[in-house]
C-alpha cells in the first residue's frame, strides 16, 4: 500500500512538473500580449480575443466580418495595432469605421495590416537587409508597406507615410504570426 502511494505521488509529481515545463516552454516561446498568454496552437483570432490591449482591433475585426478569415489556416502575418494605437486616430474615427455602412473601408484598413505568409522578425530583417535598408511587404488589401530598421526597432511605414514601431515580435499562432505595433497603418 505504501509503495502504491509513493508511486502515485511520484507520478503526480512528474506529471505536474512536466506540465509546468510545457507551460514554461510555451510562455518562453511566445511573448505575452497585454499581459495575456498567447498560445501557438490557437489561431490569430483566438489569441487576439484574449489580449486586453487588442480589444479595439478585435471589435473592428468583428465589425468587418473578418473573424473567420483570421481563424482560417492562413498562414498570415498580422501587424496588430493596440488599443493605444487606435486611440491616436482622430476622435470618432473608430466609432465611424465600425458602423455597418463603413464596412468596406474598415475591411480595407484591417486587411492592409495583413501580409500573406508567415514572416517572422528574422525574415523581415533579412528582407530589409536584402533590400538595401528597406523591405516592401505586399498586403492582402493589395497595398504595400515598407519596413526598415531604426536601431534595433522595425519601423513599418504605410502608404500615407505614417510610421508604426513593432513593439512585440514573433507572437506565433497556429495560422501565422502576429507583430504588435503602436500605430494604425492606413492605405
Amino acid at each position: 500500500m505504501k509503495n502504491r502511494i509513493l508511486v502515485a505521488l511520484a507520478l503526480a509529481s512528474s506529471t505536474l512538473t512536466g506540465t509546468a515545463l510545457v507551460a514554461n516552454h510555451h510562455a518562453m516561446a511566445n511573448p505575452t500580449v497585454g499581459g495575456a498568454a498567447m498560445f501557438p496552437a490557437k489561431t490569430i483570432a483566438e489569441n487576439a480575443s484574449a489580449a486586453p490591449n487588442l480589444t479595439t482591433l478585435v471589435a473592428a475585426v468583428k465589425a468587418a466580418g473578418l473573424v473567420e478569415t483570421l481563424a482560417s489556416p492562413g498562414p498570415f502575418t498580422v501587424f496588430a495595432p493596440t488599443n493605444d494605437a487606435f486611440a491616436k486616430l482622430p476622435a470618432g474615427t473608430v466609432e465611424t469605421l465600425v458602423k455597418p455602412e463603413n464596412k468596406a473601408t474598415l475591411t480595407s484598413i484591417l486587411t492592409y495590416h495583413v501580409v500573406a505568409g508567415k514572416l517572422t522578425s528574422k525574415d523581415i530583417v533579412k528582407a530589409i537587409k536584402a533590400g538595401g535598408g528597406t523591405a516592401t511587404l505586399n498586403t492582402v488589401a493589395g497595398g504595400t508597406l515598407s519596413a526598415k530598421l531604426v536601431g534595433k526597432d522595425v519601423i513599418v511605414t504605410d502608404a500615407k507615410g505614417g510610421m508604426s514601431k513593432v513593439t512585440t515580435v514573433d507572437v506565433m499562432q497556429s495560422n501565422g504570426v502576429v507583430h504588435v505595433i503602436d500605430s494604425v497603418l492606413l492605405p
